[in-house]
């Protein structure tokens, strides 16, 4: 049974059944024995279920795909992993990927380095933990981008999301459809107030808001902004990529049609093509209507650069085939606001 793209990396399909029947399934990528896997690394046997008479939906989850020998991991540079927990019980325990840049281990060095934080960090860097073993590449780009003097050298978090709880975290509100969503707040405030000074005592920063940027795609696309705007004076760089602008009747263009002005904030918005034509998919449309509610409320084009990608697709691929514009966007080498500084600045 083939399945179809849905939402928020889902696939469904549908099957008619006889009730008070068991009926077994197994998943596997493209029936190349890819078998699916837990979160710890398990591979997940067949699953069994008891059909009823009021048998309602099922949600099986994926953390990764078994291919027949795994790949090894594609990290490039200075790399370090970190477990953390928030204090906050509903949110779960999550890991940190963390690239640092050419030169940060040098002897003596005391340079400070501007930072950005990335949601869905199990995709950015690691093709052994990407969905779909695509990664976006993020290493290889920033590192190939700083060597040539392209970009501010800067620290990059991936901060992995936790599968069932990408959507509620990654979300404002809740909805008639979605109503266990709506974490976002929560999640902000971990962020701020928990993970971002976990990083910068762990590492040599530079914590100011001018150099600090949030980025991530589709749900991630979404939370950057509206977690940009909550926190105009922590996170001045957004990275707002594929959003999912039709979150909740579009609720977000309400938003930033409600601010009194434009905030301190430089916001990458992107969109593909192709990335989908049912009604919760991000559009070319949608992210055209953002782009303006944003010039209307006073930003400059300076300030908001928007990109449409002819026949992108909503895929890991498409978002590493530009993740180095929006890195040269975000943290420009030469004429930008965030500069790797010396201790004693």
């Amino acid at each position: 049974m083939k399945l179809r793209t849905a939402m928020n990396s889902l696939y469904s399909a549908s099957v008619s059944l006889g009730s008070r029947t068991w009926r077994g399934f197994r998943a596997t990528w493209r029936g190349r024995g890819k078998a699916g896997k837990g979160a710890m690394g398990e591979e997940l046997s067949e699953r069994a279920y008891a059909i009823t008479e009021e048998d309602e939906p099922g949600l099986v989850e994926l953390a990764a795909w078994r291919a027949p020998e795994d790949p090894p991991p594609t990290l490039t540079g200075l790399v370090r992993h970190h477990e953390v927990k928030p204090r906050d019980a509903r949110l779960p325990a999550r890991r940190l990927i963390v690239w640092l840049p050419p030169g940060y281990d040098t002897p003596g060095d005391t340079r400070r380095y501007p930072v950005l934080y990335m949601h869905d960090g199990q995709n950015l860097m690691d093709a052994l933990t990407a969905f779909a073993r695509v990664e976006w590449n993020v290493d290889e780009t920033a590192e190939a981008l700083v060597r040539a003097g392209r970009v501010e050298p800067v620290i990059i978090v991936g901060i992995y999301n936790t599968g069932m709880d990408r959507l509620p975290e990654y979300t404002h509100t809740a909805t008639e459809k979605y109503p266990d969503a709506g974490r976002a707040d929560l999640y902000g405030d971990f962020l701020v107030n928990e993970l971002k000074p976990f990083i910068d005592r762990a590492y040599r920063t530079r914590p100011e808001g001018a150099c600090t940027g949030l980025a991530g795609s589709s749900l991630g696309g979404l939370v950057s902004l509206y977690l940009g705007m909550k926190y105009p004076d922590t996170f001045t760089r957004l990275g707002v990529i594929s959003p999912s602008v039709w979150w909740d009747e579009r609720d977000i263009l309400g938003r930033v049609a409600a601010l009194s002005g434009p905030l301190p904030l430089r916001i990458w918005v992107d969109m593909g093509t192709q990335e989908g034509d049912h009604e919760e998919a991000e559009t070319v449309e949608d992210a055209a209507r953002l782009h303006q509610a944003l010039l209307e409320k006073g930003w400059r084009e300076d300030d908001v650069r928007y990109t449409v990608y002819e026949g992108a697709e909503h895929t890991e691929a498409a978002w590493s085939a530009r993740f180095a514009e929006v890195l040269e966007y975000l943290y420009p080498a030469r004429g930008g606001s965030m500069r790797a500084a010396t201790s004693d600045e």
